[in-house]
């Protein structure tokens, strides 16, 4: 009784306290027990329920015996009443001299007549004469099969594991797991349940009653109730677990709140042409209001946060002639007519697409289908003090993709830029090799493959031991010149860029097959809480 102190009743309801008071009344008279044989009407769950609560006070001890019996189904109780269905066909052809095969199951019934009549075939006791079934067996023959199933009716057993699967194929038995309990006293044994005190009180200390009062004990391995408290989902555990790599090696986070960007800053700074099938409405998220954006421009709530994000690395590695070396600011206006001279004429070395560019099309608003979008803008903003950089990024992105067990219209792109100069492919493949080492993924393979922004381009196979198999875990490049040098930087710095999706490795590492359980409206939320942290280095 929650709330009462000092003494208190055991709280049973009538049907449990009387069979609580059963067992210790037969234990009197009879040890031990064996809860089959001495209370066969009673369910098993009630029976362990009696028992736990005297078990708990040491008034009782009990050992379990687990066992299979065997039932018969309703129609094999048929068989064993009336006969088997082979032996209802033989007497109605002994009554009837013959009987046409298709009046068979008016005079036996449809399940008689199927399965009797194949196997008095089989026993030999009927046979075909044109269209009517006539006698073998002119004698009663000895029904086995009633014979059986009587048997197993009283046994509830079969040694012949053979004939039993033939049974149980059939649907005439069933196989069910029994538990029955042998009963002996406790140490603490008596014909009735003790009052038990919850607490020490003031009138038991007075009293001196305390040095014989039963107390209840504590249960220590009692769950405690549950809080309903707040998770993280596990997409974001293992964005951690990504983010605590990324800053082990030197990266600084990028902001990432634009979900809407242009076209500009998705495809045009990317040197992605503007008839490319990745910018059709199939493929991508139209705005379409306003119908237009204004020209690149400083965003100063993004500059404010990535000067926070920027602040700790600069302390970190910052030389003392930084100090001294001067700001090139941006030139928004040049970056645009470089862009669009790039796509249009060709600049920089590059005879560009030679396509006529419209200012329109770069300005209308997008979902951003990449976050490459935001190393784009901090790669320009880079330009302004070119120098070695490590940026990256975690965050949604959105696709006009057919949503099935493994793709969604919106997902996570994980992407790293590292800029330096002077990089070459074989660096870009040895910091991969260790990036994805710290993932539980091995023995890299690279593949050739497209992006319009990356030349030399590779597609990124590893060898999880986990699941013992070669997965595509990623993409990866060097920036083309086309993409940097409009943004003015250096034509002596290389930028290695890669990325993976969040979803996969989360998928991977929590077991999960479709990703519709994952992310969306049919996520399970006591899923959610129940799942663990998140450990790339542990299997």
């Amino acid at each position: 009784m929650p709330g009462t102190r000092g003494p208190v009743p055991v709280p049973l309801e009538a049907k449990s306290q009387n069979l609580t008071q059963e067992i210790l009344d037969l234990l009197d008279t009879k040890e031990p027990l064996q809860t089959n044989e001495d209370f066969p009407a009673i369910s098993q769950a009630e029976i362990k329920a009696a028992l736990d609560r005297l078990a708990s006070r040491s008034m009782v001890e009990y050992k379990s015996l687990d066992s299979e019996r065997i039932l018969l189904t309703a129609e094999s109780e048929g068989i064993v009443e009336h006969g088997s269905h082979e032996l209802k066909v033989w007497k109605a052809v002994k009554e009837r001299g013959s009987i046409p095969i298709k009046e068979l199951p008016s005079i036996v019934g449809a399940e008689s007549a199927s399965v009797g009549q194949g196997n008095g075939f089989k026993n030999k006791w009927i046979k075909k004469d044109g269209d009517a079934i006539v006698l073998v067996e002119t004698e009663e023959p000895k029904d086995t099969n009633r014979d059986l199933l009587k048997g197993i009716k009283d046994s509830q057993s079969l040694d012949d594991a053979k004939l039993l699967a033939q049974l149980r194929k059939k649907k005439l038995v069933t196989v069910t797991k029994v538990i029955t309990y042998t009963v002996t006293k406790g140490t603490k044994y008596a014909k009735d349940i003790p009052v038990e005190h919850t607490d020490l009180t003031v009138d038991l200390l007075a009293s001196g009653a305390w040095e014989t009062a039963n107390f209840k004990p504590y249960n220590f391995a009692a769950l405690g109730a549950n809080q309903d408290a707040g998770a993280l989902h596990p997409l974001n555990k293992v964005r951690q677990e990504f983010r605590n790599i990324f800053f082990s090696q030197g990266f600084v986070e990028m902001p990432t709140g634009h979900y809407v960007d242009t076209g500009f800053w998705n495809f045009d700074a990317l040197f992605v042409p503007q008839q490319h099938p990745a910018r059709d409405m199939q493929d991508t998220f139209f705005v379409s209001y306003p119908p237009k954006a204004d020209k690149p421009r400083l965003d100063a709530a993004s500059e404010a946060v990535m000067d926070r994000m920027e602040a700790g690395s600069r302390r970190l590695f910052a030389k003392p002639e930084d100090e001294k070396k001067e700001k090139k600011p941006r030139d928004f206006e040049k970056y645009w007519d470089d862009v669009k001279k790039v796509h249009q004429d060709g600049a920089f070395g590059s005879i560009g697409y030679r396509y006529p560019w419209e200012e329109d099309e770069s300005l209308r608003l997008v979902l951003r289908t990449h976050t490459t979008a935001v190393s784009t803008w901090a790669l320009h903003r880079l330009a302004e003090d070119p120098r070695p950089a490590r940026y990256f990024s975690i965050d949604r992105v959105f696709r006009n993709e057919t949503v099935d067990a493994t793709h969604l219209a919106e997902f996570h792109q994980i992407e790293g830029v590292i800029a330096d100069f002077d990089l070459t492919l074989g660096g870009l493949q040895r910091f991969l090799v260790d990036f994805f080492t710290n993932m539980g993924i091995s023995n890299l393979r690279f593949k050739p493959a497209y992006n319009p922004y990356t030349e030399p381009s590779m597609e990124i196979f590893g060898y999880h031991a986990g699941l013992k198999r070669w997965l595509e875990i990623g993409n990866s490049g060097m920036f083309r010149p086309e993409m940097l040098e409009p943004m003015g930087l250096p034509k002596d710095m290389r930028v290695y860029g890669f990325g993976l999706s969040l979803e996969r490795p989360t998928m991977m590492k929590y077991g999960v097959s479709n990703i519709r359980e994952l992310l969306g409206h049919k996520v399970d939320l006591s899923w959610i809480r129940e799942q663990p942290a998140v450990r790339f280095d542990k299997e």
